[in-house]
């Protein structure tokens, strides 16, 4: 078994499976990050291994694995111990998308968990009774945003279709450590005080986060969670029907429209929840298909558009400290963010030109963009397509946050999972019921339902399901599995997981050293390079060729598996806490 962490204080040591990358990395891109980020070392196993945002996560992954399961089984165990140990990210409460490899099958498909609208919701949900927008934290807090939650019936589905232990054997390790407790770890003491003012807003959240005198529970606290318990027993003994049927489902509406800020949930919407399995939308990129999550999700177009559009340009002679690499994938983002902002949402409810986004021509096209200019563009818009429908779309005005978790895994049958799962903002909507967080998926919707008489495609509607970022990815290679990777963090996800891909493919780093490196992601315009590391060193190049910088955190959950020859290759995102097990 290989699950060793390293800790250092200050910086992280990058190691490269190319010596020329890994020297041009030293001399001036990423020897650092910021104080008291554990450095990560790449871990290896030969039969199966589990990537997970938290190490009891990670480990009720591994046991299920060890004990002879299958990935999505070890998916089940993973997620409902997010969802306990990492309240804030994603749960019961949530949703999620899955792209999974089935071996047997020798195939990939995605199934899409994502929250879904209620069916008494408007397009003017977010709008007050003049038509104005409301404030974004206005919209979070309490019931209006909440979404009908997709997670459990997400878990549950799959498992049926496709997993091989008892379903209550994977449940009961979530119980436990809820019944026991687990000690309040430094990052989820410090993002509880930094929100102290909307936890508080909610009687049952307040008294969950913080103590009898209002402080925050501080870190080693151990922190149980009784109510979060008795909601898994009964998902255990009765499946999905008892979270989308009887008394949870009832609390459920309750809380949302009892809370301030009410909601429109309803039992029926629950009830009539649906997973849907979906074709995933694959891009080849230097000789290996990039596949994942199709719309609702933006992600998988998004990211396989930006690596479209590189196709034709040689940034593995170009190298990572190259300006001129950077100039091209900041650029490559914004043409595919800006066909984002107008095309993408959810294709159940509006016409969506999928093939055209990804078609090699198209693609080819938009990236001659990028040889025409030896500069940052002055100003980019969305391409034209090719599509079957001539309706166009005012741009989409969604904002997204950074919360989130993801986790991959690969199991000793060759089965893979890339799962990325959400309550979206971090601690969702602030309010509890039977002891797990409800999302504010809602807020993913674009507030403005029109633009100057145009419609919006992300914009409300009854049973629609909110664009996300989300870009849980497998990359296959001669047909099999080669890279499993994803991440949280808003709309920046797209960019960290383009850019480990890049990292991998084009400058051979391995999985683990492509996590570590420093982000630069530009989606509107301004380059984002994050504090406190060697990003920083590029801000004046950058300038010089007409980008705006902003320096700040850029706090990805880059969690990937690279198998290669018959091993099987982890690494987890030193900025948080994650680990990889296996065997």
């Amino acid at each position: 078994m290989s699950n060793i962490v390293r800790y250092a204080s200050l910086s992280i040591l990058l190691t490269c499976s190319s010596l020329s990358v890994a020297q041009d990395v030293a001399d001036g891109f990423a020897p650092e990050m910021a104080t008291g980020i554990a450095e990560r070392a790449m871990q290896t196993a030969e039969k199966f291994m589990v990537a997970a945002a938290n190490p009891h996560a990670t480990q009720a992954g591994y046991d299920v694995l060890k004990r002879g399961g299958n990935a999505i089984d070890a998916m089940v165990a993973t997620q409902l111990m997010l969802g306990l140990v990492e309240p804030q990210s994603s749960g019961l409460g949530g949703g999620a998308f899955l792209v999974y490899y089935d071996a047997d099958e020798n195939q990939v498909t995605t199934f899409d968990g994502r929250e879904t609208a209620p069916m008494a919701a408007t397009p003017r949900l977010f709008q007050d009774e003049t038509g104005e927008k409301l404030k974004f934290w206005d919209a979070v807090v309490g019931g209006l945003s909440v979404g009908t939650p997709g997670t459990v019936k997400l878990m549950y589905e799959t498992h049926k279709a496709h997993g091989s232990l008892d379903w209550a054997s994977l449940v009961q390790p979530a119980i436990n450590l809820a019944e026991k407790g687990f000690p309040v770890s430094d990052r989820l003491n410090q993002l509880i005080t930094n929100d102290v003012e909307r936890l508080s807003v909610h009687p049952d959240t307040k008294a969950y986060f913080f103590d009898t005198e209002g402080a925050p529970h501080p870190v080693g606290h151990i922190l149980k969670n009784q109510a979060y318990a008795d909601t898994l027993k009964a998902i255990a003994a009765g499946g999905a029907d008892a979270f989308y049927n009887g008394p949870i489902a009832q609390a459920i509406v309750d809380k949302v429209n009892s809370a301030s800020n009410p909601g429109v949930l309803a039992v029926k919407d629950l009830e009539n929840y649906v997973i849907k399995e979906r074709e995933p939308v694959c891009v080849n990129y230097r000789a290996h298909d990039v596949c994942g999550m199709g719309p609702p999700s933006s992600g998988a177009l998004t990211v396989g558009q930006i690596l479209g559009i590189l196709e034709p340009y040689n940034l593995s002679d170009l190298g990572p400290t190259n300006v001129e690499s950077w100039r091209l994938i900041g650029d490559a983002s914004r043409l595919a963010f800006a066909d984002r902002g107008r095309y993408m949402a959810d294709s159940d409810y509006v016409p969506l030109p999928v093939e055209g986004l990804v078609d090699r021509v198209y693609l080819t096209k938009r990236g001659q963009l990028l040889a025409e200019a030896e500069t940052a563009l002055e100003s980019v818009t969305p391409g034209e397509p090719e599509w079957d429908h001539s309706l166009l779309f005012a741009d989409d005005e969604s904002i997204e946050f950074k919360s989130t978790s993801h986790f991959s895994i690969v199991d000793a049958q060759g089965n893979a999972v890339s799962i990325t799962t959400t309550i979206e903002n971090g601690f969702g909507s602030r309010l509890m019921s039977g002891g797990f967080l409800l999302n504010n998926e809602l807020t993913d919707f674009s507030f403005a339902s029109h633009k100057e008489g145009v419609p919006i495609a992300n914009r409300v509607e009854p049973g629609k399901r909110p664009r996300s970022s989300m870009s849980p990815t497998i990359v296959m290679k001669e047909g099999k599995p080669y890279m499993i990777i994803g991440s949280p963090g808003g709309s920046r996800i797209i960019g960290y997981v383009a850019q480990s891909i890049i990292a991998h493919l084009d400058w051979n780093m391995d999985v683990q050293t492509a996590i570590n490196m420093p982000h630069a992601v530009n989606r509107f315009g301004t380059y984002d390079l994050e504090e406190g590391t060697g990003a920083t060193a590029l801000q004046s190049e950058l300038e010089a060729i007409g980008y705006k910088v902003n320096v700040r955190g850029l706090t990805s959950g880059l969690h990937g598996i690279v198998i290669d020859d018959g091993q099987l290759m982890g690494g987890a995102d030193p900025r948080r806490e994650g680990v990889v097990m296996g065997d």
